[in-house]
């Protein structure tokens, strides 16, 4: 083990924050309704009823900056990456709206990580449903301070893939941005609106599916410098990626991508949630233990109070525990 990997901050890629003033803009638009019966739908009103309730008790440390870090405390991270609540993306909105919520999102995470600049790094958000509108707004996130942007798995009508979305790439390469893909909502729709499956399957269904658009498609080939975090692991790509390279070796409409669609794992990073041991291990395995960050998903109910306790239990060598608890974060965020 490097003495820089041990001594390396413990960092949090994957945390949350809410901001009023991006609701307050939105409030009262049709599109926010009919957007709003569509989650109503997809999730089904048994998880609406706990939904609310959860993310009321938890505003103050989704608002806070002093609560987050005295939270940030108990559970020993002295870094996090703060991206907006994925409730913020509104890719309904039409192009002037739209921009008005992306910039108020990046003007306000800055806002709330300038309050604790040692200790808090922040992303912000680009309209995907907008791709003319992208580079503009990931430019406006960097010349806050910001390190990059978060992205759901897909806006509507556009994949991935979408050729549209080709200057966002290049864009990001170029200046190093980090992209943070974290889907919201699933298109499985009514199939999932029971037992919270819009959650549990839902959410590593888009990760998995998102990932397959961007490296079968070639992007990762063309984008070979991408700094590009998933969410939750991957979802179910990772440790399923056999089936892949499989197609990819057998069928010819599934080789459009330069190399084995496992091989572009190691170009991609993840974070460690995925709740449980065996699989992240498995992650760290498929995906290399200098791709694999910590996360938390803080402070939501599906995310995990203890990060630390969660990484340990994966039982991983000294070195890759030490590279995931931070020192591959750092190197990412190019802090000293």
């Amino acid at each position: 083990m490097t003495a820089t990997a041990s001594s390396a901050p413990t960092i949090d890629v994957h945390a949350h924050l809410l901001l009023p003033e991006v609701e307050e803009t939105v409030a009262g638009h049709p599109g926010l309704v009919a957007a709003s019966a569509l989650d109503a739908r997809r999730n089904g009103p048994a998880a609406l009823a706990v939904s609310g309730p959860m993310v009321g008790a938890r505003v103050p440390r989704l608002t806070d900056a002093a609560i987050r870090l005295t939270a940030m405390d108990a559970q020993g991270v002295d870094i996090q990456l703060v991206s907006p609540s994925p409730s913020h993306y509104h890719y309904w909105a039409d192009p002037q709206l739209a921009e008005r919520v992306c910039r108020l999102a990046n003007e306000g995470t800055a806002a709330h990580c300038a309050k604790a600049p040692d200790r808090l790094a922040g992303l912000g958000l680009v309209p995907l449903q907008h791709p003319s509108l992208a580079v503009e707004l990931l430019d406006h996130a960097l010349d806050q301070g910001l390190r990059g942007v978060e992205i759901s798995s897909h806006a509507p009508a556009r994949e991935l893939s979408d050729p549209a979305y080709d200057p966002l790439w290049s864009r990001a390469e170029e200046t190093g941005a980090l992209l943070f893909l974290h889907p919201f909502g699933c298109t499985l729709d009514e199939r999932l609106d029971q037992w919270y499956l819009s959650n549990t399957v839902g959410q590593p269904t888009e990760n998995a599916v998102a990932l397959s658009h961007l490296i079968f498609s070639g992007v990762m080939d063309r984008h070979p410098g991408l700094k590009l975090i998933a969410a939750h692991g991957g979802g179910y790509l990772p440790t399923h990626i056999g089936r892949s390279d499989h197609a990819w070796r057998a069928r010819p409409d599934a080789h459009n991508c330069a190399q084995e669609p496992s091989s572009y794992l190691r170009q991609l990073h993840f974070d460690s949630l995925v709740h449980d041991p065996y699989v992240l291990r498995e992650l760290v395995r498929a995906a290399g233990p200098d791709r694999v960050l910590l996360g938390s998903d803080f402070p939501f109910d599906m995310g995990t109070d203890d990060p630390l306790d969660a990484l340990r239990a994966a039982d991983l060598t000294d070195h890759d525990f030490h590279s995931v608890r931070g020192a591959n974060a750092a190197a990412l965020l190019n802090l000293a």
